[in-house]
């Protein structure tokens, strides 16, 4: 079936089956392997994208679901003409938060997303906006510690 997506402010038109994963539409039919496979059950965020100003987990969540809804993924996040980083991820830089970095791309999307609906989070939003993201290599505080300054550089 023929369907009509908006990644990253741009129209895609994909042949794909509605009920397909969106991550499989991402990696495989468009190539875009920013997004990673994690756990295949939307419970590690390693495939976090944002649909609609929400982070969803792009492996539970079927491409028919999102077409015709702003999908925005790493790939988006960073100017595409001046290639100057989106302030998430120059924070994620600055504060050192990857480790192995194969959570990374699904963090810096739940924390752009957490930022754009709260720009000045509690620790309590902080927590809850990432809850469910897991990271093996444990650099939690360092995420948290990257969240906090880009709040405070604002215009995440």
């Amino acid at each position: 079936m023929r369907l009509q997506l908006t990644i990253n402010r741009k129209n895609i038109p994909v042949e794909a089956d509605p009920e397909m994963p969106l991550l499989w539409v991402l990696r495989d039919t468009l190539g875009m392997t920013g997004t990673k496979f994690g756990c295949g059950a939307g419970l590690c965020g390693a495939c976090t994208v944002i649909v609609g100003g929400e982070a969803v987990r792009s492996c539970s969540t079927t491409v028919g679901a999102v077409a015709g809804k702003p999908i925005r993924t790493i790939e988006g996040l960073a100017d595409a003409r001046t290639q100057k980083l989106h302030p998430v991820q120059q924070a994620w830089k600055d504060c050192n938060v990857a480790q192995c970095g194969y959570c990374q791309s699904g963090q810096i999307m739940s924390a752009v997303a957490l930022l754009e609906k709260h720009p000045r989070p509690s620790e309590t939003q902080i927590a809850e906006g990432m809850e469910g993201n897991l990271c093996r290599c444990g650099t939690y505080p360092r995420m948290q510690q990257a969240i906090r300054q880009a709040a405070a550089k604002g215009k995440a």
